[in-house]
């Protein structure tokens, strides 16, 4: 039986490959457990030390770049322009509204309690947020904080969501399709009616995936190392302690339970 895999920091132990020396720092894919065997590495070596580790899986690894490759890359945003992010206070999503903040949009986001809503517009500086689990109406709801429209709409989650976002893009808007959790564990996904606005409004809706991207990592660090160091991006974890609690918490993720970026604390560090 294999372990999970997915994103993680380690520490270099023993190593056959000339890319990669004893002690060193990295992040990729690894295991879930505390030892991994890595024949075919899929890793980048940590170079900036003065930052948390764990931020290696989160705004400095493959949540950071899907954010930064999504929103920079596939929608092209220029300063004013009016932004939405479902799930966003998310490991990508918080990132998406404060990358948009810090270009001079406007950005709504949406999230599943208030407590995340008041972590969107308290602590990452959006202009305002909502629960869309208290909207009876969610056409309605974008209508009131968009009235003239959106530009930009960074899509994690599907569904209802994109359903009734489409009739509310600008013309010549931008979708980035990054996930539809909402869909990923229905035994029927939920079907799109509003394609129509694909065509009617002009609209580029493009997905992606991360992994094609990864030769822009150098690009991406030196745009958001300064930023981190200078204060004026915010990451929030959620921390849960020893690899027994990883299942939990990989479950918590589907009927958000986690807010921020969901990690899991093998060792220390």
């Amino acid at each position: 039986m294999q372990p999970i895999s997915g994103y993680g920091v380690a520490k270099v132990l023993d190593s056959e490959n000339p890319e990669f020396n004893k002690g060193d720092l990295v992040w990729g894919m690894t295991g879930w457990e505390e030892y991994s065997l890595i024949t075919a590495p899929h890793l980048f070596k940590i170079q900036h030390t003065d930052v948390p580790l764990s931020y290696y899986t989160g705004i400095l690894g493959m949540p950071g770049m899907t954010a930064y490759v999504g929103f920079y890359e596939v929608c092209s945003p220029k300063h004013g322009e009016c932004v939405f992010i479902s799930a966003a206070s998310g490991a990508v999503g918080q990132l998406v509204g404060q990358f948009a903040k810090l270009l001079g949009c406007y950005v709504v986001g949406s999230a599943g309690s208030k407590a995340k809503v008041d972590l969107l517009k308290n602590n990452f500086g959006f202009d305002e947020a909502f629960n869309y689990k208290e909207e009876a109406d969610l056409n309605a709801a974008l209508k009131r904080y968009f009235p003239e429209g959106i530009d930009i709409y960074f899509e994690n989650v599907g569904g209802k969501t994109l359903d009734a976002v489409l009739p509310n893009m600008k013309i010549r808007g931008r979708i980035a399709a990054c996930g539809m959790i909402s869909q990923y564990n229905l035994d029927k996904p939920e079907g799109v009616h509003n394609l129509m606005y694909l065509v009617s409004k002009r609209l580029r809706m493009e997905g992606f995936i991360v992994l094609d991207h990864y030769h822009l990592y150098p690009k991406f660090l030196e745009m958001i190392i300064p930023h981190i160091k200078e204060g004026k991006l915010v990451y929030v974890e959620d921390m849960a302690e020893g690899l027994e609690s990883a299942p939990a918490a990989l479950i918590g993720l589907f009927s958000g339970q986690n807010v921020g970026k969901q990690v899991v604390a093998v060792a220390p560090e």
